[in-house]
């Protein structure tokens, strides 16, 4: 009958249609052979036979032309041992070590792509995506992010009407120096915080602290003029798809701009906005030379930055900050004289009422 039968050792099946438990004896012959009471309950070919997770000391077998969750556990370590010397391809489907090496190869090759993809590749998409949206939809981000800048910085525009004459004059000359059109909508923001933003869409907050600080019309349009920069260049929808990431990308798909992309810009870029190196190096090129095209000076707006911020001459700061330091600018834009000086941008009464804009 059967060749090289074992002692009848304990051991027990589960058949993979229930979850009875079979006592069971083995006997070895061209396969293997499970036995209840003489009678075989399954006989499964050693070729076919798999390792399965098991508790320590527990040989814990499947069949792969057996159903799928039939099961046969080997208590006995001489039993097992035997097994194992049959089933020529016992662990086929158990992980070895080159192949757990594989596995923590790919792992870590996976998190480098997404590091490079976050690094690299969201630069680059955002660079090429930014100028391909719409107006239409750089407005609507624009809206829920002026929102949030007005209730987190204040909701008062100053529109005092001799300053805000004044204001219309100045900014007229930029945009016609920078052949900037209608899109740009600036406007002074009464706020205690000394700054000043461009947000997608093209509106342009000029803080009121700042313009406090600022000792003449240079100081203000330089600063300006630098906004209208970023304005015209995008940087914010840049920013916004870089900062953004995946979770933005997927709200742009989907049409979902008044919501997750919207509100990530507001509450993660704007507020914690920190423009790229090359974005600011860009941003001052534009503001240079629309100034330049006034033949006015661009050192005052440097000045006033590094009144507003103080110095800033740490080396190591210098190499990780994202966009460069205001001792840095102020060099640049003291070396960018104006090659013919032209008047003066407003009168003393006009800037005297700008600085009363808000009074």
């Amino acid at each position: 009958m059967m060749s090289d039968v074992s002692a009848p050792p304990p051991a027990v099946f589960f058949d993979g249609a229930s979850s009875r438990r079979r006592p069971v004896t083995l006997a070895f012959s061209d396969r293997l052979e499970i036995l209840q009471d003489g009678r075989t309950l399954a006989a499964w070919p050693f070729a076919d036979i798999r390792r399965a997770d098991g508790a320590p000391g527990l040989l814990r077998l499947g069949c792969v032309s057996a159903p799928a969750l039939a099961r046969l556990e080997v208590p006995d370590p001489a039993i097992a041992q035997q097994l194992a010397a049959r089933c020529s391809y016992l662990d086929a489907d158990v992980p070895q070590r080159h192949g757990v090496r594989a596995i923590v190869g790919w792992s870590l090759a996976a998190i480098v792509s997404l590091v490079l993809v976050s690094v690299y590749g969201m630069p680059l998409i955002a660079d090429r995506l930014a100028p391909l949206l719409p107006q239409a939809f750089e407005r609507r981000v624009g809206d829920v992010a002026d929102r949030q800048i007005r209730t987190l910085f204040g909701d008062k525009v100053c529109d005092r009407p001799a300053g805000q004459a004044a204001f219309a004059v100045l900014v007229e000359k930029l945009r016609a120096a920078g052949s900037i059109g209608e899109t740009v909508q600036p406007a002074v923001l009464s706020s205690e915080i000394s700054n000043a933003i461009a947000l997608p869409g093209g509106r342009v907050y000029l803080f009121s602290a700042l313009l406090d600080k600022a000792d003449n019309p240079d100081e203000i349009a330089g600063v300006l003029a630098h906004e209208f920069g970023h304005v015209a260049r995008r940087d914010n929808m840049r920013h916004l798809i870089r900062e953004g990431g995946s979770s933005f990308l997927i709200g742009l798909l989907f049409g979902d701009v008044t919501g997750s992309g919207a509100l990530i810009f507001a509450s993660r870029t704007l507020l914690n906005s920190s423009y790229s190196r090359e974005a600011e190096h860009d941003a001052d090129s534009f503001a240079i030379g629309v100034m330049h095209g006034l033949g006015r000076p661009v050192k005052p707006m440097g000045e006033l930055l590094f009144r507003v911020t103080g110095k800033q001459r740490d080396s190591s700061i210098s190499i990780l900050a994202s966009h460069p330091l205001t001792e840095d600018r102020l060099a640049r834009m003291s070396a960018e004289a104006a090659m013919s000086p032209g008047a003066p941008l407003l009168s003393a009464e006009q800037w005297q009422a700008l600085k009363a804009i808000c009074k």
